[in-house]
């Protein structure tokens, strides 16, 4: 398993009546990247469906922040711009990865103070099963994503 924090979404099966798809997904490398004088910010993650069926991620919240949005950067004709995204599918056994240059969380308006080193805490909604919080570490600008 790669270095990062890794959490299931959910109990088992047997200790909820949410699908059990639910239980499958796995959230890696969870991260944002922190920009000074309140500008948006951008959050990364790895999402691992590890499960054999389809989980739809439709929605991403905090407490920490007024707005989180889904957004994808696109190349058209050689220019880059970001496109809002409704949702995102992982397929059975698939992998999703945000970073920059993809996917990638835009994080409006934060709800407090908030600098590298700190973490946040964002809840990631999917279609089957209970919304799963996760905590992200929140770096620098000109920080990276592990590898």
């Amino acid at each position: 398993m790669a270095l990062g924090v890794l959490f299931a979404v959910g109990l088992p099966a047997h200790l909820t009546a949410a699908p059990a798809a639910a239980t499958d997904i796995q959230v890696e490398q969870a991260w944002v990247r922190w920009l000074p004088a309140d500008l948006p910010g951008a959050g990364y993650m790895t999402l691992i469906n590890a499960g054999n069926s389809n989980v739809v991620l439709i929605d991403v919240t905090s407490p920490d922040y007024d707005g989180i949005s889904i957004h994808q950067t696109q190349d058209e004709h050689g220019t880059s711009r970001m496109v809002a995204v409704a949702s995102i599918a992982l397929k059975p056994h698939s992998t999703v990865r945000f970073a920059e240059g993809g996917y990638h969380l835009m994080l409006m308006r934060p709800r407090r103070p908030i600098q590298p080193g700190d973490k946040v805490s964002i809840s990631l909604h999917f279609d089957k099963g209970p919304a799963v919080s996760v905590p992200f570490d929140v770096r620098a600008g000109g920080t990276v994503t592990p590898q």
